[in-house]
């Protein structure tokens, strides 16, 4: 149960995980044809925008 609420083997990896969903999601809706490119392009740059931004802020 401990390594349960610590996150197990997903401890370290939230942030890539969940970059990698918000990744997934945009390309998906691109092909399902729920978005133009822009709107793919525009949420792939957010997502990654906020990855890099939970990395600086993690060292502090």
């Amino acid at each position: 149960m401990n390594k349960f609420l610590q996150g197990g083997f997903f401890a370290n990896k939230k942030t890539k995980i969940m970059t990698c969903m918000g990744v997934l999601s945009a390309l998906c809706a691109y092909f399902v044809g729920d978005s133009d490119l822009f709107a793919t392009m525009e949420a792939i740059i957010a997502v990654f925008g906020f990855y890099f931004l939970h990395k600086s802020n993690k060292g502090k």
